[in-house]
Parts: C-alpha cells; structure tokens; sequence
C-alpha cells in the first residue's frame, strides 16, 4: 500500500526544538518514556493557547512522527520500537499529561496500528507493520459501533465500501484509516487499512465538542473505497480466520482511554501544584504567609496524589496482566479474555472517576484568579468530561459486580 503524506501547515507553534534524528532510537521502557517526557515537555509549553485555536495538529502529528513515538509497537528490525502494551500505556500517560488531545491521537493511532494483529493473518500483520513502520504512517480509524454499519460490497477480487460515520478520529492528519463494515447480505464484519487521502474519503471537519477539541474526531463518508480481499483482515480465500484474541479490541482500547484520562489528570495535579506553589495567595484569615502552608491545600494535593497513585498503580498492574494474552495471541482463551475483561472494567471505572474528581477539583487549590481563561484549567475537565461519556461507566461497575455476586464474565460485544 502506498501513502500520502498529508500537508503540513504552520498551524500551531509547536515548534521542532529538539534534532531526534541525531538521538538513537530508545531500546527499552526507559528511553522511550524519557522520550515520551520529551515529547510531553514541548506539547505543555503552549497546550492551552493550542486548545483555544483548535487548529487542525498537523504540526503536534508530526512531532509524534519525528520522536518515534508512533513505532513504539513496531518491529525492530524495520525501525521500530518493538515495545509491548504496558510500555504504550505508559507513553500515552505522558503525553497526555501535557496535551489531552494528543494523548488520544496517539493512542488511537497505536490502537489502530496494532489491529493488523488484532484481527490479521500472519502474512497481513508482517505486511502492515513493516510499512507502516518504515513510512511513519499516522492512523486514524472510522469505525464507531453506535453508527450503522458501512456497506461492503463484494465486487470480485475487491471488496467496495459506502457509508458514513459519526466519528473518525485521526481524519486529516492520518495517512491511513482504518474501516471496518458488514458483507452485504451476512452478519460478516470486515476490517481494512485504506489510504485517507483518496477521493472515496471525505472528512467533515465538523468536531465541535467542548473537550479533546485537537482530536480531529469530526465525521466521515465513506463512498466506493475499494479494497483487494488480500487486504481484508484475517481473510483467506473471502473466510475469515476466528480467534479468541480477535475480541481483545474492548479491553484494548479501553486501557488506551485509562491511559489517557490518567494522563490527563496527572496534568492538572501537577500544573495546579505548580501554579499553587508560585502563585496562589494564602488565605487572608488562614494565618500563613504561603498557600503550600495551609492546611487544606496539603489535605487537597495529598488526597489527589494518593488516588492518583492508586489508579495508575491498578492501571499498571492489569496492563501487566494482559500481556499473556497479547504474546500468546493464537491461543488466548475465552476464559482468559473474560477475567481480564473484568480487570480492565474496574480500572476504567476507578480512572475515570479518579480523573473528573482532580481535574474538577483542582481550583479549590488554585484560587479565583485561576479561572481566568488565557491560563485554561478549565481544559482539563472539558477533556475528561468530554471523553468519559463515551461509554456509561455504570456498565463497568456492573461487569465486576456480576463477577463478583453471579461468578459471571462478560459477553465479548462492542463495548465488553
């Protein structure tokens, strides 16, 4: 498959400061979250003058492009980082603690990346990923379940696709997107990676929302895109090839979003603390000559700080726990993807109730002044709020409660 790269533009001033083809590239976890601290360091510099312009990233995208960040899951020997899930956990933390919206791009993008193992043959997923890998290809994916289905049509040795999507997050500055539809006349669901740049592919540039506004998650049309049935995901001769691995997509990108929404919150705590210790006004009637000082000021970081500790901790421990099942792909069990279901469930609920708290939170530490909007603390609510709608959390809580009361493991669907 060939690409386009898309166009560049001086659309933010995210700016090159750092020459990362004279640095090697990291060989371990290490290097590459020192990387991905890097990476975090340029993004918090001006992430809330870029969240007010909400101009396209073209700039942030190939920031990601040119620290290696979007190969960290790919093959060493084609020039990638050749890491593993807990360590791409752990980077999209870090981005995501100094820019929101680029955390869940690139988080997105090693979703995407990744799905050539998720649903692929072994020929397919050594295909994608050495091009993929050595171009520095950036994924978007039009594949939302709440919307219908696109519409493949079987055409030969081609598959077609036609439809629309609510969101396609990634969309003008990906160089490839992912589809996934139904075969016309079946209940058979078909992954591809196509090109963005083609006729075929029209983005809407209509995302809106008041959170994750860098995300270009806009909608989609989708209308005649013709895929080899060579490239359809996990296909042999027009048959799919079933695995259980296959329904490690929910967990998957479910840790993603942990990721993230920790990232995001650890944001906010630590560029709170920072404007409370140099900044902030003691309380005239509190008997302090420094806000640190206070009472409630240390009560208020040292609460967050402990929860937050403890939702990345869980966080960190089942990302370990999955990888059994991510190096034994062929193999995974229903069994296996059920329990870890469960892990994943409850990790996700603690986050996402970890993170609304601090980031909602955090101006009881900060004072009035802080409101004001050139700062913009408000973006870090506005990002996790934004994204925690995207499935009811109560459903997370009802998955560990049904395994804990009924011995009960999730059904595999689109968002168990």
């Amino acid at each position: 498959m060939t690409t386009t790269e898309n166009r560049p533009g001086p659309t933010t001033t995210v700016t090159e400061v750092i020459d990362w083809s004279a640095a090697p590239i990291p060989s371990d976890e290490a290097g590459w979250l020192e990387r991905a601290r890097a990476v975090r360091d340029i993004l918090e510099r001006d992430a809330a003058a870029r969240d007010r312009a909400g101009a396209t990233p073209y700039d942030e995208v190939a920031l990601l492009k040119e620290s290696g960040l979007v190969t960290l899951l790919g093959p060493v020997e084609h020039g990638g980082g050749g890491q593993e899930w807990p360590t791409a956990y752990r980077v999209i933390r870090e981005v995501a603690a100094g820019d929101g919206s680029i955390g869940q791009l690139l988080g997105y993008h090693l979703l995407w990346f990744w799905a050539a193992r998720l649903v692929g043959t072994p020929e397919q997923i050594e295909a994608v990923e050495a091009d993929a890998t050595r171009n520095r290809w950036f994924f978007g994916g039009a594949v939302n379940p709440r919307d219908l289905d696109l519409r493949i049509r079987d055409d030969g040795d081609e598959i077609v696709y036609t439809g629309r999507k609510s969101f396609s997050t990634g969309s003008r500055v990906s160089d490839v997107t992912v589809l996934e539809g139904v075969l016309e006349g079946t209940d058979t669901h078909v992954f591809a990676v196509v090109p963005s740049a083609q006729d075929g592919i029209v983005f809407h540039d209509d995302w809106d929302n008041i959170g994750q506004r860098l995300t270009e998650s806009g909608s989609v049309t989708i209308t005649d895109v013709r895929v080899p049935w060579a490239s359809a995901a996990g296909f042999v001769d027009k048959t799919f090839q079933p695995r259980v691995y296959n329904t490690l997509n929910v967990p998957t990108i479910q840790l993603v979003f942990v990721s993230f929404y920790l990232g995001i919150a650890r944001g906010a705590l630590e560029t709170g603390a920072e404007y409370t210790r140099t900044v902030t006004r003691p309380w005239l009637h509190g008997g302090h000559d420094r806000a640190v000082d206070e009472p409630y000021q240390l009560d208020l970081y040292g609460d967050y700080q402990s929860k937050l500790w403890a939702a990345e901790a869980l966080a960190d421990a089942v990302a370990t726990e999955g990888l059994a099942l991510h190096r034994d792909a062929w193999n995974v069990t229903e069994q296996q993807r059920g329990e870890h279901e469960v892990r994943v469930a409850a990790v996700k609920a603690r986050a996402t109730e970890v993170a609304l708290e601090i980031t909602g939170g955090i101006f009881e530490g900060l004072g009035a002044r802080a409101t004001a909007a050139g700062l913009g603390f408000d973006r870090f609510w506005r990002n996790i709020r934004t994204h925690t709608l995207h499935d009811p959390v109560a459903y997370k809580r009802r998955e560990v409660g049904a395994r804990l009361l009924r011995d009960e493991l999730p059904e595999p669907t689109w968002y168990s």
